[in-house]
């Protein structure tokens, strides 16, 4: 699990689609001076790009750098197979019981990817429009809620949902920190929702599905009179 705060920026060495394990694996190379690694052991998490991977190699020196293997699903899933040799991607390590949450909870299971349809400046803010490939996602994002982009923590300042499509605002200080603050319209980003809407979700509907007759029909029925009511001019 993580925080979606992100540690570090990375820089792609190798994406290898052909490794010798006959899979795709990712290599990231790191800054001389990062201390990502200091404790880090072989089977680890890492979240690369809001992708949780296990990191099946760990390197000290000259500079610091590890690789990952990635699956099939998720090459499917995310947009790590479009990473090409010195991308920047943001790390982050899995959360530890001692570490303050400062964000949100993210598992680095990506539910989708999202284009970036528009950016535009407000003051010194950054606005980033994004349009979900799985439109199904946006019953679970809403105004003021919480979604891990690129593996970000960031907050919802306005969705649309008839339009497909849902915004947040990066402030000075966060454009210096991720990598999304250097995309552009037509890039994409992986999207993971918040896990907790999805328990909600589930929780109500097994709710519903032992009661949803005694439930769901009084609220039917009054709908439908209320709309009755309306078209003949009256109301309710």
């Amino acid at each position: 699990m993580f925080t979606g705060l992100v540690e570090e920026i990375g820089v792609v060495a190798e994406l290898n689609p052909h490794d010798e394990t006959g899979g795709t694996s990712l290599t990231i190379a790191l800054p001389p001076s990062s201390k990502l690694l200091e404790d880090a052991q072989l089977g680890d998490s890492i979240s690369i790009n809001g992708v949780c991977l296990t990191a099946t190699s760990i390197t000290q020196t000259p500079t610091p750098s590890f690789k990952v293997g990635i699956a099939p699903e998720t090459l499917r899933l995310t947009n790590l197979g479009a990473l090409a040799k010195d991308s920047r991607v943001n790390l982050e390590r899995a959360v530890r019981a001692d570490t303050r949450m400062g964000g949100h909870f993210v598992q680095g299971h990506v539910d989708t990817i999202a284009e970036i349809v528009r950016v535009a400046h407000d003051g010194n803010a950054l606005t980033f429009r994004f349009a979900p490939r799985a439109l199904d996602v946006l019953r679970y994002i809403v105004y003021k809620g919480y979604v891990a982009l690129d593996g970000t923590s960031l907050t919802i300042t306005k969705v649309d949902d008839a339009e497909g499509w849902f915004e947040v605002m990066l402030i000075a200080y966060t454009q210096e920190k991720v990598v999304i603050a250097q995309k552009k319209a037509g890039d994409t980003v992986n999207v993971e929702v918040d896990v907790l809407a999805k328990y909600a979700e589930k929780s109500m509907a097994g709710y519903l599905g032992a009661q949803g007759e005694i439930l769901v029909k009084p609220i039917l029925e009054e709908m439908v009179e209320n709309l009755v009511a309306q078209a003949m001019g009256g109301h309710s």
